[in-house]
């Protein structure tokens, strides 16, 4: 149902369904959107929410108050809930939760980047599928600062995206790179003027949204088997929706409106 906010556990998540676009909110821009404990577990529940509703056909992620992404986890939390490995275990197995919530939606994620993404929130724009910034956008990962290891599944991310070299430059300084030297390494796909950069994202959701959502499923799934670790791929499963979208109506819509000269209507069945 267009037009639809969902009730999550805290205000400092947003979460609405406009248009065939899921929009999840970071919204704490007091603190720059740093992401506290149960901000993650409220990001996994509307994650979920979406991944069920086939009204949405593509998720936005963004930060409120124009200055920043998201900074990191809330460090205030840290000598409470991160002041040992046991704790940091228990804490970042719900960080993780929320970003493998992220990973299987199902549907393209987009992060739209204002201002600052840094550590945890530039981990959680590396779960994107593709990630837009304004040209204040600032990225980084201050760990080294602060006497942290970055995850093994982020580095990963971070590796797959902007190579080895690239991605020890960043972590051993801790440096942060501008919205153009984040675009030359490979960390974000375009870099718009910062009036620009809602009407840009929600232009390419929309058009995303419009879609044939069999078609982009089978190749997210696809090109993220591809691009993740070997030992994960299954191109039976990639097969399985290979086929069906050779057996779904949207096919035949797609060929009935390339005759008529007309736009799709696609159902995603």
């Amino acid at each position: 149902m267009d037009g639809m906010t969902l009730n999550l556990s805290t205000p400092k998540i947003l979460a609405r369904i406009e248009d065939g676009i899921g929009w999840l909110t970071f919204n704490q821009p007091e603190k720059r959107n740093a992401i506290s404990l149960e901000m993650w577990e409220a990001v996994a529940a509307a994650a979920q929410r979406f991944a069920q509703d086939p009204a949405v056909r593509v998720v936005v992620m963004h930060g409120a108050g124009g200055k920043a992404f998201a900074s990191g986890a809330d460090i205030s939390q840290f000598e409470k809930l991160r002041d040992s490995a046991e704790a940091e275990a228990k804490y970042s197995a719900v960080s993780a939760a929320a970003r493998k919530a992220l990973e299987e939606l199902g549907k393209p994620l987009i992060a739209m980047v204002n201002g600052f993404c840094i550590g945890g929130g530039c981990a959680t724009a590396m779960v994107a599928d593709i990630r837009i910034t304004a040209e204040d956008g600032r990225f980084g990962i201050p760990a080294a600062k602060l006497g942290v290891a970055y995850a093994w599944h982020s580095l990963r991310r971070l590796v797959s995206l902007v190579g080895p070299a690239m991605a020890k430059e960043i972590m051993f300084t801790g440096r942060f790179l501008d919205a153009q030297e984040a675009l030359r390494a490979g960390l974000v796909n375009r870099v718009v003027p910062v009036d620009q950069l809602e009407t840009v994202v929600r232009e390419m959701a929309m058009t995303i949204a419009r879609n044939a959502p069999l078609s982009i499923r089978a190749s997210k799934e696809g090109i993220d088997q591809i691009a993740g670790e070997p030992s994960q791929i299954d191109q039976s499963r990639f097969e399985a929706l290979y086929r069906a979208c050779f057996d779904s109506a949207d096919y035949a819509e797609g060929r009935a409106a390339f005759m008529a000269k007309r736009p799709p209507t696609f159902n995603g069945a």
